[in-house]
């Protein structure tokens, strides 16, 4: 997930698409052949490039709606897109959920829900339970997701030269510095696992695991693994956190399109996230063997390992969430987690 971005950077392109918006000539109701924008701010080799197209595909052949397509955040930021969907200057973008504006947002950090991709996909899939979940906190702010994306599970990743392979929690942790994003659930998290947890930004997480400012770091999907790999000794697959972005539109916009209208972009969108688990697995798997030929040690934990983590985690971790969100969110998340 990215890094967070101070408010003060994401007034600015809230302008650009408002000018934007006026070019394609957006109105509040939906009619036929009615144009709207879709944003996001990554580059044409992310996951949400691949899946904004297909989207479209899918929506021109209906001719019901025409597509203003900007990605590479040439409509601003990802921060600033959350809130232009907020304020419904882009009715529709893929990002990830900004707790800047909703601190309970910070339950996409939240660990072990889920531990496996068969669960991460009945839970955060299509009409999945988690759907509910954030909906119950995006309709305060006037959106509404219409698909969670999947992105990977985080790991343990071990520097080079430190030769510890913790997989028993928390005595295996020995206070290791493990690098962990500036989050209070995150320090919380590997902390109560029995390490030490050192906050650091991602931009600088490379050097410092070059320098040995930290042994390890936390949260790392396969594919940033992969690219940190000649920095990296071993890899061990805690599953502890599952990454996902939001598909969000703005919810005034979303219930003023006519019901068919509403089912038509749902059913793209639910094709389309559809496929995006798919290739978010085999992406997983492909950088894993990646990270395996590149020699490094890649280590599965047990199931009992996994549980014992879980525990750790549910006991400590999710009252502290619950204080955040309140009961009847943690209640649904249990039931979704298979934990009450």
């Amino acid at each position: 997930m990215p890094k967070r971005l101070p408010l003060t950077k994401i007034r600015t392109s809230v302008a650009i698409a408002a000018v934007a918006m006026a070019s394609v000539g957006i109105t509040s109701q939906a009619q036929a052949n009615e144009r709207f924008i879709l944003a996001h701010a990554m580059p044409s080799d992310h996951i949400f490039h691949a899946i904004s197209e297909r989207f479209i595909d899918e929506i021109q052949e209906s001719e019901e709606f025409q597509i203003a397509y900007h990605q590479g955040g040439d409509l601003g930021d990802w921060t600033s897109l959350f809130e232009q969907s907020m304020q419904g200057v882009v009715p529709m973008t893929l990002t990830w959920g900004a707790s800047e504006f909703d601190e309970r947002l910070d339950l996409s950090w939240l660990g072990y829900v889920v531990s496996n991709w068969e669960d991460a996909r009945d839970v955060y899939g299509p009409n999945g339970e988690m759907l509910e979940v954030y909906n119950s906190i995006f309709h305060d702010l006037d959106l509404h997701t219409i698909g969670i994306i999947p992105t990977d599970f985080g790991s343990l990743v071990i520097r080079k030269g430190v030769g510890e392979v913790p997989v028993n929690f928390p005595e295996d942790g020995n206070n290791i510095k493990v690098r962990v994003p500036p989050v209070p659930i995150a320090i919380d998290r590997f902390r109560n696992l029995g390490f030490a947890s050192v906050p650091i930004p991602l931009s600088e997480v490379y050097t410092a695991l070059q320098l040995g400012t930290v042994d390890a770091r936390a949260f790392s999907t396969a594919v940033e693994t992969y690219q940190q790999r000649d920095v990296l000794e071993t890899n061990i697959l805690t599953n502890d956190y599952f990454e996902t972005a939001f598909w969000l539109v703005n919810k005034d916009w979303w219930e003023g399109l006519s019901e068919e209208n509403r089912d038509l972009l749902q059913s793209a969108a639910d094709d389309t996230v559809l496929w995006s688990w798919d290739e978010a697995q085999s992406l997983s798997e492909e950088f894993l063997d990646k990270v395996r030929d590149s020699g490094i040690d890649v280590v599965e934990l047990s199931d009992e390992q996994i549980a014992t983590a879980a525990q750790i985690v549910h006991e400590t971790e999710w009252p502290e969430m619950e204080k955040l969100v309140g009961s009847e969110i943690m209640a649904k998340l249990r039931q979704a987690a298979g934990i009450e």
